[in-house]
């Protein structure tokens, strides 16, 4: 059964939702969030059910038969997600934008985010040791043509346009083979470079994406590239105003921006790849000298990335690799990094507490990025945190090792990022849960209100019983009791010989035998705050944990500038290691 032959106005409200929303995205897989599963109906069900291996059911759907149906736990959606990117597919995941408890009628939704292979942010998705690059290929009528690289997990892009006096497809293949995208976008006219798409088929067998000419127009991108950069000319990024290098870059921002449903904060900055600063190896040097894969098994064990590689960070290890596919060519570049490795070789002392130092350090590129896409879990906080403290010691040994220009200039280039450690160890508990939604991330002491609402969850009985005795020292009632049901709550209980001492404020809900049952205004008001303490704790907790995680976000700039000397300063130890 087909979505697409259903009459719609036969479905019922839940599905005509679902087949609008997949109408909107009728190249991806759907996924439709329905409490704790995202659920796919139709020709999506059985797709990913024969991908996944996952059993096919079906859903009443207002239609004579039911419409096959399959889902995952939103939980564990990665996994999925991961099997189904690496086949090709994309993914357009789909919300509940309002709370199903607290709606009348139909839970409002929408799509969050588009999964591609090169829109990856999640760690488990990721291979901590390479790039996962998307290329935005423009190629002009006039013959012009220019790539733009960028990796949405760790903040980087580059912008390329091909020189020299060799054919333009060779010049292009030479720029995807150095880079390897896992997604290529490109304008319709590069269909025509048959070379280069035969290329990215065979050789590169990345996901490709056809986008309409508009998505790399100046007459709007113009402007969206300055605002994104901060700049207010293309000239000050150098990049030409009106040639090819804009359109691509337009193309990039305006692809991610489609794909993620947010501005694109994590890019800051763009390199523009200068052709006379690194060596131009072809894409034959570079299968023959097996810098990053062996030519028989295509595996990096036994390339020379794989005899060198003694990086102590991720952020290091994929430095390293990018050094090795770029080299320089610049004496002056060449000479500043060997003097740096000559510093730390000399100070042997220094250099083994650096790499003792890095052993702590963990990814702050892909951190920062779930940070800015609200996708940071309270351990991942814990772990920039924990990098952030090994930062004063880096500096302190950076800093007996100043007759290296290159490593002085690294250890300024590194900030303490005090302001993470104290906001994150003041908020976040020492050793939190996974998720937010386990509850006991924030600190005891962090928030007031927070800490009054814990004090009524776990001790909702002593204040009950502090009520009673303050009943009992006002009404004279000494056999005043307090009892709890399901109909009534909590309820106060006087027997009938105490009827005279009834107060006028006591409201009468139940008559027994020999005693009556009443309850005030302050124990129904102290009923509500027992019974939803705990729903309030984990909102505020939320609420609490986002506060914190959208104050490191407005940290991006230095903690991403920290990164890239951070980055440098254990490839340069590693290679004196």
């Amino acid at each position: 059964m087909n979505l697409a032959d259903v009459p719609k106005e036969k479905l019922s409200p839940m599905m005509q939702q679902y087949a609008a929303t997949k109408e909107k995205y009728s190249d991806c897989i759907l996924f439709f969030r329905l409490g704790d599963f995202y659920e796919m109906f139709f020709e999506d069900a059985i797709l990913v059910s024969r991908e996944l291996e996952l059993t096919l059911t079906g859903k009443e759907c207002g239609l004579d038969e039911r419409a096959p149906m399959c889902g995952v736990p939103y939980h564990s959606v990665d996994l999925y997600l991961k099997k189904l990117v690496d086949r090709g597919y994309k993914i357009a995941i789909c919300e509940q934008m309002t709370d199903p408890a607290l709606s009348k009628g139909l839970v409002e939704r929408d799509v969050i985010r588009i999964v591609t292979p090169g829109t990856l942010i999640e760690s488990s998705m990721l291979d901590d040791n390479a790039n996962n690059y998307i290329c935005s290929l423009y190629y002009g009528t006039d013959g012009s043509c220019a790539l733009c690289f960028a990796d949405l997990s760790t903040g980087e892009m580059s912008l390329a346009v091909p020189q020299g006096t060799t054919d333009l497809t060779v010049r292009i293949m030479d720029m995807l083979s150095r880079y390897t995208p896992a997604e290529l976008v490109l304008n319709a006219q590069a269909l025509s470079l048959k070379s280069v798409m035969d290329f990215v088929k065979v050789r590169l067998q990345c996901a490709v994406t056809l986008r309409d000419d508009a998505c790399f127009s100046l007459d709007t991108g113009r402007e969206l590239i300055c605002q994104q950069f901060g700049v207010d000319s293309l000239e000050l990024l150098g990049i030409g105003e009106d040639g090819a290098g804009a359109c691509a870059v337009c193309g990039m921002l305006d692809y991610i921006r489609e794909t993620q449903k947010r501005n694109i904060a994590r890019f800051i900055s763009i390199d523009v790849v200068d052709s006379a600063e690194t060596m131009g190896l072809d894409l034959n040097a570079r299968r023959n000298l097996e810098l990053t894969e062996t030519i028989r098994g295509k595996e990096r064990k036994g390339s020379m990335l794989w005899l060198l590689d003694d990086a102590r960070t991720a952020m290091g290890k994929r430095l390293l690799k990018t050094w090795m596919e770029q080299p320089l060519v610049q004496p002056l570049k060449i000479m500043a990094r060997l003097d740096a490795v000559e510093a730390f070789y000399k100070k042997s002392v220094s250099l083994m507490e650096v790499r003792a130092l890095l052993d702590n350090v963990y990814d702050l590129e892909r951190l920062m990025t779930r940070v800015l896409f609200q996708k940071a879990t309270p351990r991942d906080l814990k772990s920039l945190s924990m990098t952030a403290q090994q930062l004063p010691a880096l500096k302190a040994e950076l800093k007996k090792l100043s007759s290296s220009r290159l490593l002085a200039a690294l250890e300024q280039q590194i900030s303490p990022l005090e302001r993470v450690v104290t906001l994150v160890e003041n908020a976040i508990v020492d050793d939190p849960p996974i998720t937010l939604k386990d509850g006991g991330v924030i600190r005891d002491g962090f928030h007031e209100e927070l800490d009054r609402q814990r004090r009524i969850m776990n001790g909702g009985t002593q204040i009950v019983d502090e009520i009673l005795q303050r009943e009992r020292e006002r009404t004279g009632i000494k056999g005043l009791k307090i009892g709890y049901n399901r109909v009534f709550g909590y309820y106060l209980e006087v027997t009938r010989s105490y009827y005279d001492l009834i107060p006028a404020d006591y409201i009468r809900k139940q008559t027994l035998a020999n005693s009556e049952r009443f309850i005030t205004e302050e124990l129904k008001q102290v009923e509500n705050e027992i019974l939803g303490a705990k729903d309030r704790v984990l909102r505020l907790e939320e609420g609490i944990f986002t506060e914190v995680r959208d104050c490191l976000a407005a940290m991006l700039q230095s903690v991403q500038e920290t990164a890239t000397a951070v980055a440098q300063v254990d490839v340069l130890a590693s290679f004196a290691n």
